[in-house]
């Protein structure tokens, strides 16, 4: 298996070094060159959505992941990666995001709650992040913090409004390659 994490800015080095403790291969994309390899999944890290998506469109990078993720290519988006997945972005997943939902840096907490098929109780670490404030009917929310929607997945796509990479916990990459093995 080999997956292919958005390498932008952001907290893309995290995803990898929790991929590669699970035994999978990860390359970045940095480039269109770099998006021509070979993968089976993408992750679409932390960061800043307005700059990623800024530079996904300056580096020809938008249409093709765009096309790739409506083919079907799984993909795990956590925070800005939630955002550039959603209505207004990139467009492939039914959610609205609200961002900065939490408020600046100093907004930043991190609780533990349960997520649909992964576990009771997962690590969630926010940081300035966005929640889901509208989901579609394909949509399936995996996880709410107060009365919020920090999770959700549609196909095979998984959002998550939290760093799952931040934590020692692999559940959640986990489940994201369940999702990479269907």
């Amino acid at each position: 298996m080999r997956i292919a994490v958005l390498a932008l800015q952001g907290a893309f080095i995290e995803h990898e070094e929790m991929l590669s403790s699970l035994g999978v291969e990860t390359f970045e994309i940095r480039q269109l060159s770099d998006w021509q390899q070979p993968k089976d999944g993408l992750i679409l890290p932390g960061g800043e959505s307005t700059t990623m998506m800024r530079l996904l469109e300056d580096l020809q990078l938008l249409e093709p992941i765009r096309d790739a993720i409506r083919e079907g290519l799984p993909v795990m988006g956590t925070c800005a990666g939630l955002i550039l997945l959603d209505r207004k972005h990139l467009g492939t997943m039914d959610i609205v995001a609200e961002r900065n939902a939490y408020g600046r840096q100093l907004g930043s907490f991190h609780t533990e709650g349960a997520v649909a098929h992964v576990a009771e109780s997962v690590p969630m670490t926010f940081i300035r992040a966005p929640y889901i404030k509208e989901v579609g009917p394909d949509v399936e929310v995996l996880a709410e913090i107060d009365d919020r929607i920090v999770a959700a997945r549609q196909q095979r796509q998984i959002v998550t409004a939290f760093h799952p990479e931040l934590d020692n916990d692999t559940r959640m990459h986990e489940f994201f390659l369940s999702q990479v093995r269907s």
